[in-house]
């Protein structure tokens, strides 16, 4: 077990599968050396979720924004309601954002429309923004190569799917690149994401749970939900591929996530 204090970089904790014990869950994350927890969101009334999260719970943090899939949803004033939640106290990024080609609930066009706003508000604001890439990464790439022409480009690929030639575009882009629980899958058609986190330089890693997702692999057929306090499972399996210790992970993704987020020394 680590010593070092831990940053889950995406953690869903809005959703209901946490209704019945939240609070609880926060509870054992910060047992477990779970100092910060940056909430995502998945739509207008999310963001306002996470953002109530953020300023209750100290730290926690929220990023707002409409998750790809989600935008086909969204009501023709939700926008504005992003745009005015940003300079709310407790967000630091804009996301979940992105493109998805794996599920068919928003047209395509209608998805590269909301990332090209959420690109460009993140560029204007000087925030990070927080990916979501799910098999569509030929069409993503274009759209951030175009914002990083346009200027600095701040943010992390979330729950990383690709391999190390996708890592290595995004890295050169300016992006960080966080694992879940995806990475401790033990499928064959898994290693390129291995290969990927073999390769990630260490200042530019990041660890996540995106809970209550993707369980690691250990806890798969006993938990049916990710919860933070489970990050250094997956951060175990990072420390196994790039050789290092665990107490190295916990200290450079916790620093890069400090610094991408501007959590400050106590998160």
């Amino acid at each position: 077990m680590s010593t070092s204090p831990w940053v889950d970089t995406h953690a869903h904790l809005d959703a209901e599968e946490f209704d019945a014990d939240r609070d609880a869950v926060i509870a054992r994350a910060r047992r477990a050396g779970v100092t910060a927890i940056v909430c995502p969101a998945i739509s207008a009334d999310s963001s306002q979720s996470v953002l109530r999260l953020a300023q209750t719970h100290q730290g926690l943090y929220a990023a707002v924004g409409i998750q790809p899939n989600y935008c086909a949803q969204a009501a023709p004033d939700d926008w504005d309601r992003i745009v005015a939640m940003v300079s709310e106290p407790g967000v630091v990024a804009l996301g979940e954002t992105g493109l998805d080609r794996y599920w068919d609930y928003t047209p395509f066009d209608v998805q590269q429309d909301y990332f090209d706003r959420h690109l460009r508000l993140a560029q204007a604001r000087d925030l990070p923004v927080i990916i979501h890439c799910r098999e569509a990464s030929a069409d993503l790439l274009p759209m951030l190569r175009e914002a990083a022409a346009r200027g600095p480009l701040r943010g992390v690929l979330h729950s990383f799917s690709g391999d190390r030639a996708m890592a290595d575009e995004c890295l050169a882009l300016g992006l960080a690149i966080s694992f879940s629980g995806a990475v401790t899958y033990t499928n064959k058609k898994f290693e390129p994401l291995r290969e990927a986190a073999r390769a990630v330089p260490s200042d530019r890693l990041l660890v996540e749970t995106d809970s209550p997702y993707l369980v690691p692999q250990a806890l798969r057929g006993k938990e049916k939900r990710n919860e933070p306090a489970h990050v250094a499972l997956t951060a175990q399996r990072l420390a196994e591929l790039r050789g290092v210790t665990l107490d190295e992970v916990a200290f450079e993704t916790a620093a890069n996530a400090r610094r991408l987020f501007r959590l400050g020394a106590g998160a």
